[in-house]
Order: C-alpha cells, then structure tokens, then sequence
C-alpha cells in the first residue's frame, strides 16, 4: 500500500541484501511507512533479501540486463526521471559513494542537493565522503544533512571537513526480535556473525584468542555464522590452530535470529565499524557481547561489565581473558544477560523513529 497525504521519502540503497548497512536501510523504510510517509526505494543491486516497505524501483535488474556506458547512462537517466516525477520531499542516500566524477553528475545533476540527507555508515568515511577535503565539500556541504550512525563519525567528520549539516541517528532495532522460531543448535557456543572480511572483521583475532582461551576445554564450541571470499583463509587458520573440532562454519542466514538467541555471548573483534548490528541484535535478544573497542560504535553501545565486556582493539591476550570471565564467573554472565535488553531500549524502531521525524520535519 502506497500512503497518500504524507511527505514523500525516497531511500537509495546500494540494496536490500547481505549486511548491515542493508539491513538498517530495510528498516528505515519499516519505520518511515509506519509513521505515514509515503517510502519509495531505489536499489543499485538486484539483491533484495530484507523485508522492507513502500514502492521499490530495482535498478539492479536492468543492471544485470546491460551494464555497458550506455546501459549504465540509460539507469541514470531512469532514477532522475524517477525523482522528477515523484518531487520527493527528501532523498536518503545510504549508498557507498566513491569518485568524484559520478557523485558530482549524481549529488547536482541527479538530485537536489537541499533535499538530500547523505548517511554515513562506517568510520571508514572515505567510503562515503570523498577523502579530498576540498572535493568533499564540493559534494556535500550544500546537502540538508549528513547523518551518522555513531558520535564518533560525526567527530571525525567535524574534524577533517569542519562540515555544519551533521547530525547523529544510531541504527534501530526491533525488540521483537526473541518471537523468532528456536533453532536447535546442541551444546554451548559463543557467536560470531557478520561478513567473513578478514581485513575488517579480524576474525583471525578472535580465532586466535579463542584458541588461548578456556573455551575449546570447557566445549564452548565458536559458531561463525555468515559467508563471504575469506572463508577458505579462515578454514586454514582453524586447521593450523588444532580448532576444527571445535568451531563451525554455519553459512549466510537472512534471519539470524533463532541462533544468535541461544549462543553464550556474541563477539565482535573488528578494526573499524560504524554502529555493528552484530552488537545490538545480540543485546535486544539478551544475549551478552564481548567487543573490541574499534572505531567506531562499541563504545557507544557496550557498557562495560553491564550488558558485556569492552576490551583493547588487537589484544588478544585481553580478549581471551574476557572470554573466559564470560564462563568462568557465572555470577557476571547472569548479570550481563539481565542487563542486556534493556541496554539498547533506547534504539527501538520507535525511539529511532522520533529522531528522523524531527530531522525530516
């Protein structure tokens, strides 16, 4: 159902499918047509996986059919006639923007940079923002907003670009989500679910933390859930560390929730995020986490020895320590696990809701 009488929102996803950032702009569009805003998506990829809602102009399927210059001109040509003849109030950009060229022909040829709120999803703000200073305020400072997924962007931003149209929104969450379907996994194990990207997850360090820790002679199994190109490293690094009993590869799941649920805790070891979903998925399922302290998001999340423990970025002697607080002392588990829920009231679909009313009134 298309909703009449309201703003008119158009969200541009990068698509609708395989991480995070995908699965926050899912949301968004779920939260956005709940509060009566008429929500129009467009996708880059034809990759949509996450439920979400409004009218969706998928421009990845013309995409797979012709990607040559012309093919991709002729897209372009779509998605402004598309913005043309809907005039939306606002257009929220969640895509990763990287050259200057195309983003300068889309940020004033494509859209209306007044109407436009730019989101940054990751501390790694090259992706997003242009790392020219000089070019990078071409792009963006005329825009109505750039919006960041955590304080630590928004600092970071202030900083290099001295940019005076930033605002900080956290991704929401849906607290719903312990009314999934139970999956019976036997046994205990701890988590770890995202993308297998050894250069920005790191999941090498957690393996090798969970080596040194307790864990594997206690038969606290490690259950990777996730795929992506360094799972065969991964597996290697498992052999060579005598582990292949002891941790398990579960693949790539839409709706990960029924394992998350029954694990431990979940652990997060990454070099750089934005605001993990990893992290606050856990937590609105009570179940505790175990963090690095990267940039950026953890900090912002995890309150430390309350819903889970925040340790030293790359010190896995430190990581392996709080691994084993996490079995070893009953009493603190418990008290991370009462803790948790309500650690991330603050981020409900509702709460996150009333900050983009504010912002698009």
């Amino acid at each position: 159902m298309i909703k009449t009488n309201a703003k008119k929102i158009c969200i541009v996803v990068t698509s609708l499918g395989g991480g995070g950032a995908e699965r926050s702009s899912a949301t968004l569009s779920e939260i956005l047509f709940d509060l009566g805003y008429n929500v129009h998506i467009v996708s880059v990829l034809d990759d949509i996986q996450y439920p979400y809602k409004g009218r969706l102009l998928n421009l990845g399927e013309l995409k797979a059919k012709n990607d040559s210059i012309i093919g991709r001109y002729k897209r372009l040509k779509i998605f402004k006639n598309y913005l043309k003849k809907h005039n939306f109030d606002y257009i929220i950009d969640n895509r990763t923007r990287i050259g200057f060229w195309k983003e300068l022909v889309i940020s004033r040829w494509v859209y209306k940079p007044k109407k436009v709120i730019y989101c940054v999803r990751s501390y790694n703000t090259n992706l997003y923002i242009n790392p020219n200073k000089f070019l990078g305020k071409i792009l963006y400072s005329s825009a109505y907003k750039i919006v960041t997924v955590a304080l630590a962007i928004k600092e970071k931003l202030e900083k290099d670009y001295n940019f005076n149209n930033l605002s900080t929104i956290y991704n929401p969450i849906d607290l719903k989500l312990d009314k999934t379907k139970n999956e019976n996994l036997c046994g205990k194990y701890i988590l770890f679910f995202g993308r297998l990207d050894d250069d920005v997850k790191n999941i090498s360090l957690l393996l090798e933390a969970y080596s040194e820790s307790i864990l594997p002679r206690h038969n606290v199994k490690l259950k990777i859930l996730g795929d992506g190109e360094d799972k065969s490293k991964l597996t290697e690094k498992i052999i060579d560390l005598n582990l292949k009993e002891n941790v398990e590869f579960l693949g790539f799941k839409s709706n990960p929730y029924d394992v998350v649920k029954t694990a431990q805790f979940t652990v997060l070891t990454s070099r750089y995020e934005g605001f993990p979903r990893a992290l606050i998925e856990s937590l609105a399922l009570g179940v505790p986490v175990v963090s690095v302290d990267c940039k950026s998001g953890p900090s912002e999340i995890v309150v430390n020895e309350r819903n889970g423990l925040l340790v030293e970025n790359y010190n896995m002697q430190a990581l392996a320590k709080a691994m084993n607080r996490m079995v070893l002392d009953e009493d603190f588990y418990l008290h991370c696990r009462f803790n948790a829920k309500d650690s991330v009231a603050k981020l409900s679909k509702e709460e996150v809701g009333k900050k983009w009313q504010s912002l698009l009134k």
